[in-house]
Order: C-alpha cells, then sequence, then structure tokens
C-alpha cells in the first residue's frame, strides 16, 4: 500500500509530564507536520529501560501524562497515530534483524550516546553502560523503519541515530531488496531548548519547565534561572546574547524582545524583574494548554481509548512492514 501523504515517526520516552525542551525541540514542530504528513507518534517505553530499567512500575502512569501533554499541545488522535511501542511486538523482531547488520564499533562512535554518558555520569565499569544502551539507535532504527517513515521530527542531538538508520537502510535494501526509504531528519529552529542552568533541558538535569507547570510553579522555577554571569549588580549592563533567559523571550514574547534588549544593555531592566516577566510570558503562553489537558484529564479513560485505537492502527501497518522483511530475507 502506498500512502497518499510522505510518512512521519517519532516519539518520547514516557518519563512522565513533558518540558519546554520536548515542546520546543519537537511537539511543536510535530503539531505543525500533522497537516503534510501521515504521522505516527510513539510512546517509547522500551527505550526507557536504556537508563532506568529498575522503576518500570511507573511507566503506565508517565505514558498517560505524556499523552494528555501531546494531545493538550495539539496532536489529533483522529488523524495521526498515537501507540505504544511495546505494544507492538514487531518492534522487537525488526530490532533484532537490524543488530546483525551494524558493529559495535560504530555504535560506541555515536556522539550522542558519549555525551549521555557523560551527563549521567555513568560508570564505565562493569556495571556501567548497557548492551541495550549502547545498542538503542538500533531501536530506534526499527522504530522509523517499521512504518517506513521518509522523515523524522528531531532535535540535533538525535542527528547522529537519523546517520545509523540511513546507514541500515542502505546496507539492508542493498543486501536484501528494497523495503525501506532514507529517512531525513527534520529540525526545529529552537532545536536545542536551554535549561534552567543553561545546559540543554533535560529532566535528568533537573533543570526543566514542564507544559503542566502552574502559572506559581513556573515563576518559582524561573527565578533559579541562569543570568549574563559578568552582570553582577542591578546597575550593570547585561548581555542578553549571553542569558539564557533572552532565549525565553525570543521563544515565548518575541514581539516583546526588541524592549528587553533595550532594557537589559542599559540596565534600565534588572534581572529578578526579566525574569517574573518571561515567567508570566511563558504562563500565558502555556495557559490554552493547561486548560485542553484539564478538559481531556476530567474524561475517565479517554487517554486509554486513544492509545488502544493508536496501537491497533499500528500493529495493522507494522503487520505489513514485517511480511515484506521476511519475504525479501527469506526467513519466517
Amino acid at each position: 500500500m502506498t500512502p497518499s501523504k510522505k510518512i512521519i515517526l517519532s516519539g518520547n520516552r514516557p518519563t512522565g509530564r513533558l518540558h519546554l525542551g520536548n515542546y520546543t525541540g519537537a511537539l511543536e514542530n510535530w503539531v505543525a507536520l500533522q497537516k503534510d504528513y501521515l504521522c505516527y507518534f510513539m510512546v517509547a517505553d522500551w527505550h526507557v529501560l536504556t537508563t532506568d530499567y529498575e522503576h518500570t512500575s511507573l511507566i503506565p502512569e508517565n505514558t498517560r501524562e505524556m499523552v494528555l501533554d501531546w494531545i493538550s499541545a495539539g496532536l489529533d488522535p483522529e488523524t495521526s497515530t498515537i501507540f505504544v511501542q511495546s505494544h507492538v511486538k514487531e518492534h522487537a523482531e525488526l530490532y533484532l534483524l537490524l543488530a546483525m547488520l551494524v558493529s559495535t564499533a560504530r555504535l560506541e562512535r555515536n556522539p550522542t550516546l558519549k555525551e549521555q554518558v557523560r551527563d549521567l555520569e555513568m560508570d564505565q565499569g562493569e556495571e556501567g553502560l548497557a548492551y541495550g544502551h549502547l545498542g538503542y539507535p538500533v531501536l530506534q532504527a526499527a522504530d522509523i523503519l517499521m512504518y517506513r517513515a521518509h522523515a523524522v521530527p528531531v532535535g540535533e542531538d538525535q542527528l547522529p541515530h537519523i546517520e545509523i538508520t540511513r546507514e541500515l537502510v542502505r546496507k539492508f535494501n542493498r543486501l536484501y531488496g528494497v523495503v525501506f526509504p532514507e529517512p531525513e531528519g527534520l529540525l526545529t529552529k529552537f532545536a536545542r531548548f536551554p535549561g534552567l542552568d543553561g545546559r540543554r533541558m533535560s529532566k535528568s538535569l533537573g533543570n526543566t519547565i514542564d507544559l503542566a507547570d502552574s502559572p506559581e510553579e513556573i515563576q518559582t522555577k524561573i527565578k533559579t534561572a541562569f543570568t549574563d554571569p559578568e552582570r553582577k549588580r542591578r546597575n550593570d549592563p547585561g548581555r542578553p546574547e549571553v542569558c539564557l533567559i533572552y532565549t525565553y523571550w525570543n521563544k515565548f514574547a518575541p514581539e516583546r524582545s526588541p524592549e528587553i534588549y533595550e532594557g537589559c544593555t542599559t540596565a534600565k531592566l534588572g534581572c529578578v524583574d526579566c525574569k517574573r516577566m518571561v515567567g508570566e510570558a511563558i504562563a500565558a503562553h502555556l495557559a490554552p494548554l493547561r486548560e485542553k489537558r484539564a478538559a481531556l484529564q476530567s474524561k475517565p479513560g479517554a487517554v486509554d481509548a486513544i492509545i488502544r485505537d493508536g496501537d491497533e492502527r499500528a500493529r495493522t501497518a507494522a503487520r505489513e512492514t514485517m511480511s515484506m522483511v521476511r519475504e525479501k530475507m527469506h526467513i519466517g
């Protein structure tokens, strides 16, 4: 079956509520892409196991929280397939087959993996990097290729994984015959959004503002944000270009950026007031999302029903792909 639109696949690990980095780096882009692509959005629960295999009991609730954020941000379950990775067992089969086509040396060169190991301060001894963590770009490739996706909307830190996927496509198609297109990575303008400490925003780093945070929670968090380190006194001129708060202004209230820039560089605007004001701007931007989330959350079983429907649609597509794969490889 040839789809009338090109296909995209993307997803998040279900670690609970999403944050602004997820929103600006992927989710906001997904919403815009729905009108032009046939979309599959995956709850990547197996990927959680690469760094947190000890707390699997949290996955069901975290899944519901994340899907609530997806829909509140604008994903439409009527036109996009929203599903859970582990509910489509064909992903594991394709992962196994693709794993035979890539070397450990190639996976060890993955710069995103090196960054994760550094950020998480992982021990490289016997209890350090898991085999599944090393190979998770291959599982990610299986996720993408299961739906024969043409494009993958991602943050820039995931581009090395897309390249591994493209290499696997070329090797598979050369060896067995053409089944998969080579997917492209689709970057957003704010592909890597800074957290409150200036590093990439990440739940593991504890530097996030969540989409579901109340205005009061946003203000409490924004007070801790890093600003220009050379602006030590209230009357010191600031440097907006090195201040992450100005990045937040550019994203959530760009029409006020010139005013903020002028106030900072002339010291008319202090950091305390600037933080309070940008917190208000972020809260206002997220207000429609919070309202939609609350409305959906008030309907018992609504999220579970959306997932069940998406799972079935995903299984139908996965069975078709794996039938093609088995035929080309003369196995199964």
